[in-house]
């Protein structure tokens, strides 16, 4: 799996996308998968971030589902599909004005083996999974916003 990275494309911290985004905080967020997509959202962020540009608050509500999708005569299930959503906003730190109201979500099919143990690992599999993908997308998407405000030509 290749991982994503707006250092090498944007120059890191000192980048357009750096000095655009300044710093994001990020609130906590619930559960597991929470706790997962928070500390996803703090390496990808510490990458890119300036201490210089302007401030943002990030608050993230995940929604994790896990449903049987392949069904046995016997009504046993041999397949699930692990969904994470995410409703994500972004607001600016110093006037408290919502930038980006959004929402993402990826989802991951498991097998369900014989053994109890084997299908829990293969949903936190899953789950670590999922909250990459999702943290990916809120970075890219929060990249692209700040890179087409005006302060990314210097005329804010």
């Amino acid at each position: 799996m290749q991982r994503f990275s707006l250092e090498r494309q944007d120059g890191g911290s000192s980048g357009a996308v750096a000095r655009n985004l300044g710093s994001v905080e990020v609130a906590p967020i619930e559960g597991k998968g929470g706790w997962l997509v928070r500390n996803a959202l703090h390496d990808r962020l510490a990458a890119i971030s300036g201490d210089n540009g302007p401030h943002y608050r990030l608050v993230v509500k995940l929604d994790d589902q896990i449903t049987g999708i392949g069904v046995r005569t016997d009504d046993a299930v041999t397949r699930e599909r692990r969904t994470l959503r995410a409703r994500y906003q972004l607001f600016d730190g110093a006037t408290g004005a919502m930038v980006i109201d959004a929402t993402t979500g990826s989802d991951v099919g498991i097998d369900v083996a014989s053994s109890e143990y084997a299908t829990i690992a293969a949903e936190d599999t899953a789950l670590e999974r999922l909250s990459q993908i999702i943290a990916d997308q809120i970075v890219i998407r929060m990249a692209q916003r700040v890179a087409a405000e005006p302060a990314a030509t210097g005329t804010r």
